[in-house]
């Protein structure tokens, strides 16, 4: 059973592939992240996209039945690495232990994108 995961409160994709997709008791969420208005990425903070990012996050679990206590794996993409303390401020706050397993990188990211996150969660009945 595969089936697409989408949230009328969040933007629609940019490209040709679902937000997330329920396959059996796993979600599996594409990238998100929260890129800076316009004419604000010079203003922008890693803290503020990163909560951002996260909500989303939690939003698209919620339309699949799930929450981020059920997220078993991150994978973290940071603009500059230098930002690396600065969120993790911020991702520690939005989930208890034991955490998720994660791998953070440095990436080449969309024009005033600071963070992008991919997580998978399980969810027994999802």
């Amino acid at each position: 059973m595969r089936r697409a995961i989408a949230s009328p409160r969040l933007p629609a994709p940019m490209g040709p592939y679902s937000p997330a997709l329920v396959v059996g008791e796993w979600i599996h969420l594409a990238g998100r992240g929260a890129p800076a208005p316009d004419g604000a990425a010079d203003t922008d903070t890693i803290e503020r996209q990163t909560r951002r990012t996260l909500e989303d996050i939690s939003l698209l679990l919620q339309e699949a039945g799930a929450t981020l206590d059920d997220v078993v794996s991150c994978v973290v993409y940071l603009s500059d690495l230098s930002l690396f303390a600065r969120f993790n401020t911020v991702y520690a706050d939005y989930f208890a232990e034991p955490r998720p397993v994660r791998t953070t990188l440095g990436a080449m990211l969309l024009p005033g994108m600071l963070v992008e996150i991919t997580a998978v969660a399980y969810r027994p009945g999802a």
